[in-house]
């Protein structure tokens, strides 16, 4: 027997014992969920759909996982603007094997999960809170040091006007130089590890910044 679930505004087909990823649910591994918006369900030839759903229809799935996608990376540029916008995203995701498809109301074997406040949890919760607030002051207090330190270090001496660089303008050579890359010969001289680190930190992709190093090689000359 299959039927056909919507979940997190997507429909996957599926039969018991089937492991699949879904949209984050909020549960604990171990626990058993319940999926009511069962489309259609069917053994081999003979299909029932749902109106939209399948009135009593429902499957239940045990939670094996709670997980992260790869990261998807949006990058926006308008030409001769000198606008760049580059935007990551990492959808949450639960795994989840198939234990069972009932129909016409029937209840599952196993319960699905039921998340009731306990006072006590709270008080757990609010002392681990507490215990927790220093180191994660201390933390904050680093990460900020950490992100306000350029990524290079500048090299004494003049610097060269990076806008000679075909796609580096004013506001780009800023953002260079506040990195500590104010010379055509530091530009030449990056190695990818660099171009990746510039990339991550900074609204250049690679293509862009391993272009510029082609250049500055030349101007460096």
């Amino acid at each position: 027997m299959f039927a056909v679930i919507k979940t997190g505004g997507k429909q996957y087909r599926v039969a018991a014992n089937d492991l699949l990823k879904i949209e984050k649910v909020e549960a604990n591994v171990g626990d058993i969920v319940e999926i009511g918006h069962v489309l259609a369900h069917g053994e081999g030839e003979n299909v029932t759909f749902g109106a939209p759903f399948v009135e009593g229809a429902l499957v239940t799935a045990e939670v094996v996982e709670q997980g992260k996608n790869r990261t998807v990376i949006a990058f926006k540029k308008r030409r001769r603007q000198n606008s760049r916008r580059k935007i990551g995203h990492r959808q949450l995701l639960t795994t989840v094997r198939i234990a069972e498809i009932l129909l016409a109301g029937a209840k599952p074997t196993k319960t699905a999960a039921v998340k009731a406040p306990k006072k006590e949890a709270k008080a757990e919760a609010a002392t681990d809170v507490a215990a927790e607030a220093a180191p994660k002051k201390e933390a904050k207090a680093k990460t900020a040091d950490a992100a306000a330190a350029p990524l290079f270090k500048a090299p004494k001496g003049e610097p060269d006007d990076l806008t000679v660089i075909k796609g580096i303008g004013p506001v780009a050579a800023k953002d260079l130089a506040e990195q500590g890359i104010i010379t055509f010969a530091q530009l030449a001289k990056l190695s990818d590890k660099d171009v990746a680190k510039i990339d991550e930190h900074m609204p250049f992709s690679a293509d862009q910044i391993k272009d510029w190093r082609e250049q500055a090689k030349e101007l460096a000359k």
